[in-house]
């Protein structure tokens, strides 16, 4: 059976073709993202990686599952893959190790912005000893958490033990959050919530209904050099209205691993802004979540294999295309 990434490799450092051991007897092909509908012959099952499953690529192909290396599928057509008889599936953050290395990387941000990091080393460099910037201590600030899914829940938890005073928001405020959070919200509140926060880490999923909710408006109504950390997804931000925000002063600065669109230009203005802090969708590209995410999808991957229904899938064809036959 083959299956095709799309995607050339996971990192620098590690190729598709590593997760051969929790993939017998499966050949493992990748292309870039823009050349998947190129690959298609052959192909059992698809790993989308950051390449658009649309309409195109899933008519062009005979492959009967889309299954997701982590997370997100907002580039995925769940709905024609349904229509098709194409299973679609992922895999949780928190089954994966997704969410801690997200985690990891929203508090990397926010301490090096709030304890200004570049600035320091910019001093320490130019031997400016006598105008070292102050840094502000997380002991005691406000950090609202924007989505408390697994990410959100990690974030929290790592959060917490800095003595930070931590408020969330979700869309289903009633599931509650974990207890290091002391108040959590609908999005109705987020206005009010962002005037009292010292920083704002967004882990929203990202749908339809969200996108561009950080605009003019929320950064407005944050508190003057409040933080503004993205490790979610690039299309709840309007990234205009952001670097206008820090060009005015509103914000203190703002961490971004996500973007509109990525790759991400290096001469945008935003990333060339001296209180942004800009990484390149780095969050879960972490030994863990490889080892990890690995495991759950090789085993989901041999489940369909076998003419089993996947875990976590997102949809339910009425029939099923491809090699896997019905349970």
């Amino acid at each position: 059976m083959r299956i095709l990434f799309g995607g050339e490799r996971y990192t620098a450092e590690l190729a598709w073709t590593d997760l051969a051991p929790v993939l017998p007897g499966w050949e493992i092909i990748s292309c870039p993202p823009g050349q998947v509908i190129k690959h298609l012959a052959g192909v059992d099952a698809v790993c989308p990686v950051g390449a658009w499953i649309d309409h195109a690529v899933l008519d062009e192909g005979s492959f009967g599952l889309v299954h997701q290396f982590g997370v997100g599928l907002e580039k995925v057509d769940a709905g024609r893959a349904t229509d098709l008889g194409v299973l679609v599936s992922r895999v949780p953050g928190d089954q994966g190790g997704n969410a801690d290395s997200v985690a990891e990387i929203a508090v990397l941000h926010l301490l090096a912005l709030s304890r200004r990091l570049a600035e320091a080393r910019a001093a320490l460099a130019e031997g400016r000893w006598s105008s070292r910037p102050t840094g502000a201590s997380l002991h005691g600030a406000t950090v609202l958490i924007v989505g408390l899914g697994a990410i959100g829940i990690a974030v929290a938890r790592r959060l917490a033990p800095f003595g930070t005073r931590l408020l969330g928001v979700r869309a289903r405020p009633g599931l509650g959050g974990p207890a290091e959070v002391e108040r959590v919200t609908g999005p109705d509140e987020l206005p009010g919530l962002l005037a009292m926060a010292d920083a704002v880490i967004c882990c929203a999923m990202f749908t339809s209904d969200n996108a561009g909710m950080f605009g003019t408006a929320a950064f407005s109504a944050m508190k003057p050099g409040a933080i503004f950390v993205n490790v979610a997804r690039g299309g709840l931000v309007d990234e205009a209205a952001l670097l206008a925000a820090l060009e005015s002063g509103q914000l203190g600065g703002a961490g971004l691993d996500v973007y509109a669109r990525e790759p991400a230009d290096p001469s945008l203005a935003l990333l060339r802004h001296p209180r942004v802090l800009a990484t390149p969708h780095v969050g879960g590209l972490s030994d863990l979540m490889f080892r990890r995410t690995g495991r759950a999808f090789g085993a989901n991957v041999q489940r369909w294999a076998r003419g089993e229904l996947p875990q976590w899938a997102v949809n339910s064809p009425a029939f099923r295309r491809g090699a896997a036959g019905p349970d």
